[in-house]
């Protein structure tokens, strides 16, 4: 599947030359889950996701994309959970207030998508790569053109510095280290007149 996608965006007419975005802050989500206690998955979501991406399938050096995400909008659906995860604990909210992602490269691996860069958390930047699935083909609809992908990785929070946890008596933690992050992105820009 992936594998046509990809090949299938080589061949959009209106994909041809490369195209800048904005992110369209209403459809966008960043997501994670984090294994808790060891026996069930916590997820939970940012919302605010803003920024712009300029993509080029035909010339993948020319892509780029930058995006941030507001800190003080994390979400598990549990108001208390939330409070401590917007606390010095871990994300430090206040002090760090937002999550940002800085590509470096796009580039094709076996027929997938993938893009470097440097994502910053915590105050602390550290290199990952996301996965992506997409970028869909344009669709036109109310004044403008809209794309859309998802792109997901996995990091260590220690890595930034998001360290709180406790052991559990039987060995193990009350938190796991590594956080799956889900990137739902959907894009704009103006239709041509």
């Amino acid at each position: 599947m992936r594998l046509r996608l990809a090949a299938l965006l080589f061949l959009i007419p209106s994909m041809a030359l490369a195209a800048d975005y904005k992110i369209d802050t209403a459809h966008s989500s960043a997501e994670f889950s984090v294994r808790h206690l060891m026996v069930s998955n916590v997820k939970g979501t940012f919302g605010n996701v803003t920024g712009t991406i300029t993509y080029d399938p035909k010339n993948l050096a020319a892509s780029k994309v930058e995006a941030s995400m507001d800190v003080s909008t994390v979400n598990t659906g549990q108001p208390q959970r939330d409070g401590h995860l917007k606390s010095p604990d871990f994300f430090d909210a206040a002090k760090y207030p937002t999550i940002t992602f800085k590509s470096k490269q796009f580039y094709m691996d076996g027929g997938a998508l993938k893009v470097k860069g440097d994502l910053t958390m915590h105050g602390t930047t550290k290199e990952v790569v996301l996965n992506v699935d997409g970028p869909t083909p344009e669709v036109s609809a109310m004044g403008s053109i809209n794309i859309g992908a998802t792109a997901t990785t996995k990091v260590n929070r220690q890595d930034f510095g998001v360290s709180w946890s406790k052991s559990l008596d039987g060995g193990g933690a009350v938190v796991a280290d590594e956080v799956a992050i889900t990137l739902e992105l959907a894009a704009t820009r103006p239709a041509a007149k």
